[in-house]
């Protein structure tokens, strides 16, 4: 489990590709890890199958794969990255799990004083989990929902968060990671 609150960014520097199976090594300064501890790489939550001086290699499986954006992927691209929470830390964020729902597409990006507007399409079978106030993981960050329609929602990003994460690099129509509030699933379903 994980907080959403992005630790550190890493660099993708080797990706061998099978058939629905992919390995990556990533270069990062992120510390406090060990061989199998999760990591949380753009919300979605991989096991480090190797650990050097600021590189680990982690495997994606085809569910993984097929859910997210790892698909896309390439040499050089920069991923969100958090260690997994221990008893005891703090919990700025919201309970991220690292299992990603969906993907979701970036309508709109545009500056508003020194914040950021972001306006993201996703796929309507989520709307029951995605509410006004809320809260959503988008590549693994924390963020609040400030609107919701039918098929979108709204956040703002503070200047902080726009630049330490990959928030800064989004274009329009970028696939995105998309991790609803395990809260809201929880209180929809426990209604049923």
């Amino acid at each position: 489990m994980f907080s959403g609150i992005i630790q550190s960014q890493g660099k993708i520097i080797k990706i061998k590709k099978y058939d629905n199976f992919c390995n990556i090594e990533v270069h990062s300064n992120l510390v406090g890890y060990n061989l199998g501890s999760s990591i949380a790489c753009s919300g979605i939550c991989l096991t480090v199958t190797s650990k050097s001086q600021k590189k680990f290699t982690a495997d994606l499986s085809y569910e993984t794969l097929n859910k997210t954006n790892a698909k896309y992927w390439v040499l050089g691209k920069k991923i969100n990255l958090e260690n997994s929470l221990r008893i005891g830390d703090e919990v700025s964020g919201h309970f991220v799990f690292g299992h990603v729902d969906s993907t979701c597409q970036l309508v709109s990006k545009s500056k508003v004083g020194k914040s950021w507007v972001l306006v993201f399409k996703f796929p309507v079978n989520l709307k029951k989990f995605i509410t006004k106030k809320g809260s959503v993981a988008i590549n693994g960050i924390s963020l609040t929902v400030n609107r919701v329609t039918r098929n979108t929602f709204e956040c703002t990003i503070i200047p902080h968060t726009y630049k330490n994460t990959d928030i800064h690099t989004y274009n329009e129509n970028e696939i995105i990671n998309l991790e609803v509030d395990m809260l809201a699933r929880y209180a929809h379903y426990s209604k049923k």
